[in-house]
């Protein structure tokens, strides 16, 4: 069954519709906001987004733009977790990454694969708003179209902060096989 049909039930009311939106999406969510905040916040953060969708999933007028909708209202809890915490400093996004950067980032046990490992590992090291773009994209499946709406952006600005993004890694793999 379609999301967007899982959502149209989910809406007149149909408690199962809902259920298996939430199982089919649990697992990116989570996923998504374990690679924004550690491992402490992003189950609370990946519930409290959850309770959120819940509540404003009557409203949603678009029900085949679900997936869009939806990581925007999970960044949005996250943000909101991240600047409650450094709601004093100037520089929230500088602040962001360091935290970030500070807290790593796990795979996803049940991948238990290498290079995903690797990329993740690596994403930590990247500024918040390019890893975001990068997670979006490659490990969620967004387009970047998706990926605009998510992060409130033009996707011209998308384009090019996963261009940087990959830039960035790319320099980072060179740097490593230099030492080694």
């Amino acid at each position: 069954m379609s999301d967007e049909l899982l959502v149209v039930r989910a809406q007149l009311g149909n408690r199962a519709a809902l259920e298996a939106l939430v199982a089919r999406w649990q697992g990116p969510v989570w996923s998504y906001v374990r690679r924004m905040l550690d491992a402490e916040r992003a189950d609370d953060v990946a519930q409290e987004a959850w309770v959120a969708v819940v509540r404003a999933l009557p409203r949603l007028r678009e029900p085949d733009r679900f997936a869009p909708w939806l990581f925007t209202i999970v960044r949005r809890s996250a943000l909101n977790r991240l600047r409650g915490q450094y709601a004093d400093r100037h520089d929230l996004i500088g602040d962001f990454a360091t935290e970030l950067d500070r807290s790593g980032v796990a795979c996803d046990p049940v991948d238990g694969l290498v290079d995903r490992a690797e990329m993740v590992a690596r994403l930590a090291g990247l500024p918040l708003p390019e890893r975001e773009v990068l997670v979006l994209h490659y490990l969620e499946d967004l387009s970047v179209q998706d990926c605009a709406e998510v992060c409130g952006v033009p996707a011209g600005t998308v384009k090019s902060r996963l261009s940087r993004a990959r830039r960035m890694l790319r320099e980072h793999v060179e740097k490593e096989g230099e030492r080694t």
